[in-house]
């Protein structure tokens, strides 16, 4: 892996990211899982401490697309200066399809498979992870960008859920993966199906002795990737790597086929982050597993909260992940940190505002983005949907614990990006005193007024219970962009915090000695 290379987050439209960003053929592997068009409105579901669900939704992208000026300059740009089968495909589904909400989505994503096309290497894979609803037609596209000698495979992930009563259609239980590389070479290591592990001919087990960084013994061939993630598990049972007397004994599975019978999320799952699309982590295990090496570059640019990313990260990959919602980046941004926690290779942030200038400039493109962006400052959750409900005088919350009972406290928190004044510090206490939280934070663009900052002394102090009796907090706290962008805090009880559901703290898998020796 690079010694200079950062991983990279991207926050905003991966169009413009991946044309000013990403370079060509610099990427090994794309994976992405974009909107499917299915008319649903996705959104963030957030779970009171109680474990009751919120009423509070966050939209985290609407699922639909419809025909506009965005989509009709799209359309030309793709016609007049696309690869030229690609743009007599879309000028052939625009005549059948007409100007409607899935030629809107079909332009949108074939603009972006171009450049996705530009940006992977020669050796490079991509998988398109989609649905019924559209798959066809990006199909379609696909053949037309990368042509249909470069179809590998497409491959079905049938998911186990609950699906209750259907009485008149069979029930929904699996999505594709359209699966194409960019040349007739390529990376890939063959995978195999551990659940037929014991049930296989136990005369096809093949012996490896492990000497230091040398491996003897061998009765038959074996791709490196195979015994890499055996050699793995065998350091994860036995808690060290093998001694030069040790045996690593691997099974020749059944190789893994084109039907992935692998469990979606549970709701109930202690990895599940709230996230309404969120991927099980085996699933991206065994892409990245199957069209890269340790230290390839991985690419999601619909990456959402970072399954992709978390998984590469785990592998020893470089990645690259693109969300256009603030949201999402900060959802990200726990997860790799709580994962992870010190063994986080570096990563940067980019897009997302750096100083007051920006910030402001955000403020003005979208509000609710900036919202977002400022909750995220303080590690706050939103508080209800951009388009849902009349203000309520709260953007965010921050649950906490500082006491032996068990109950999450709350710390409500509001955002404003225009102009402030005293009227709104006192509507404030008010929300404080009919939601009974002990304290309220109010974030600023602008510089709080004298009356401002006196009206938030006068609220006094919260004094906590049990844990922290020999410490302060003030009720009201004001606090700007450009302090919280220096490094200036809330002040409250940090014994726990509740505000996102962490995810599982895991290792990195071992790092293979013995990949130089097994290159193919």
């Amino acid at each position: 892996m690079a010694r200079d290379w950062k991983n990279m987050l991207y926050f905003g439209d991966n169009l413009p990211i991946l044309r000013q960003h990403v370079a060509n053929e610099s990427v090994d592997l794309i994976y992405l899982d974009p909107p499917f068009n299915s008319k649903a409105t996705y959104n963030v579901l957030f779970k009171e401490t109680s474990g009751e669900q919120s009423a509070a939704q966050i939209t985290a992208f609407e699922d639909t697309w419809h025909w506009g000026l965005e989509s009709e300059s799209a359309y030309h740009e793709v016609v007049t200066s696309g690869p030229k089968k690609l743009a007599d495909l879309l000028q052939a589904l625009r005549a059948f399809l007409g100007q409607n909400d899935m030629m809107a989505y079909l332009t949108m994503m074939a603009i972006r498979l171009v450049e996705l096309h530009r940006v992977l290497k020669p050796t490079g894979s991509i998988y398109l992870h989609c649905d019924p609803t559209a798959d066809h037609y990006l199909k379609m596209l696909m053949d037309a960008i990368f042509g249909l000698a470069q179809f590998r495979n497409e491959v079905i992930w049938h998911y186990k859920t609950f699906h209750g009563q259907v009485g008149t259609y069979f029930p929904k239980k699996h999505d594709v993966l359209l699966f194409y590389t960019k040349t007739p070479q390529w990376t890939f290591n063959r995978l195999f199906n551990e659940e037929y592990e014991d049930t296989i001919d136990y005369k096809r087990w093949n012996q490896y002795l492990v000497r230091g960084n040398e491996i003897v013994g061998a009765n038959m061939p074996m791709q490196d990737s195979r015994f890499r993630r055996f050699y793995r598990r065998w350091v994860r049972e036995h808690g060290r790597e093998p001694a030069p007397d040790d045996v690593v004994y691997v099974v020749e599975g059944q190789a893994l086929d084109t039907v992935w019978d692998l469990k979606a999320v549970d709701p109930k799952d202690k990895n599940r982050l709230g996230y309404p699309t969120q991927k099980p982590e085996a699933l991206l295990e065994r892409i990245i597993e199957a069209s890269s090496n340790e230290g390839d570059l991985v690419l999601d640019p619909f990456c959402g909260c970072g399954t992709a990313v978390a998984v590469a990260e785990r592998l020893h990959r470089r990645w690259i992940g693109i969300d256009i919602t603030h949201l999402a980046i900060t959802l990200i941004r726990h997860r790799l940190h709580d994962t992870f926690g010190q063994a986080l290779a570096p990563y940067k942030v980019l897009g997302d505002p750096k100083d007051l200038m920006s910030a402001e400039a955000l403020a003005v493109e979208n509000r609710y983005q900036f919202e977002w962006w400022a909750l995220g400052l303080v590690d706050a959750r939103p508080a209800h949907d951009k388009k849902k409900g009349a203000d309520t005088g709260i953007d965010g919350y921050i649950y906490f614990f500082d006491d032996d009972s068990g109950k999450a406290k709350s710390l409500i928190v509001q955002v404003k990006s225009g102009k402030v004044g005293v009227s709104q510090i006192r509507d404030l206490r008010g929300v404080l005193e009919a939601e009974k939280a002990p304290i309220g934070a109010f974030i600023t663009l602008q510089e709080p007024t004298r009356p401002m900052i006196e009206e938030a002394i006068s609220a006094g102090f919260y004094e906590s219970p049990t844990y922290y009796k020999e410490q302060k907090f003030p009720r009201m706290q004001i606090l700007t962009v450009g302090e919280l962008l220096s490094g200036r805090q809330l002040q409250y009880p940090r014994l726990g915090i509740g505000t996102f559901k962490k995810a599982q703290r895991k290792g990195k898998t071992p790092i293979a000695r013995q990949q130089t020796l097994l290159e193919e």
